[in-house]
């Protein structure tokens, strides 16, 4: 695949090697969603300059801080998936403020969600976000289109790359497999 006609990459359960993902570069200019799911991703600092991208998952990773680089490397973003991450305190989240477009960011299962005031100390500090968790300031749930981080609203498959990480590979070596993403 020529990286520049890629508008979608879904690399899940591909294992980081050292917080990179072999493979992905600023080469892919045209990138507007980049699914990370579950790949050992312990901060975003290095993922590549991305400024088409709109949506990204990085559901299932070791995420604790340092957000600040998202702004500055994904100044498009509208839908950030951060559930099931490591980020523990409101401060934490500060950052995301210089996303201007964020419209939606998930959180489930980050231990920022059990504080006091969760959902409205959230929305103060981002007035730019519509929904938090799926649900508006007035507990009004995103219609599909709106809140999933579900793909770039498109039926056809053309523009889509995917790079499927073993999920438990029982008879493996018991090491974790690094998929590389060689874009030619």
């Amino acid at each position: 695949a020529d990286g520049k006609r890629v508008r979608e990459l879904v690399l899940d359960n591909c294992r980081s090697n050292e917080g990179k993902i072999e493979g992905l570069t600023a080469e892919f200019v045209n990138l507007e969603f980049l699914s990370l799911i579950n790949v050992g991703l312990l901060s975003v600092s290095n993922l590549p300059k991305l400024g088409k991208l709109k949506k990204l998952e990085l559901s299932d990773n070791r995420i604790s801080g340092s957000l600040d680089v998202l702004a500055e490397k994904l100044p498009n973003l509208t839908h950030l998936n951060l559930s099931g991450n490591k980020l523990k305190d409101i401060s934490t989240l500060e950052p995301l403020k210089k996303l201007d477009h964020l419209k939606s960011l998930d959180l489930f299962n980050c231990e920022v969600t059990n504080l006091n005031d969760y959902r409205e100390s959230v929305f103060r500090l981002l007035p730019q976000l519509v929904y938090l968790d799926g649900y508006d300031l007035d507990d009004r749930e995103a219609s599909d289109s709106d809140g999933e981080a579900d793909g770039v609203d498109d039926d056809d498959d053309e523009g889509r790359y995917e790079v499927e990480g073993e999920e438990d590979d029982e008879e493996g070596s018991g090491e974790d497999e690094v998929c590389a993403l060689l874009v030619k």
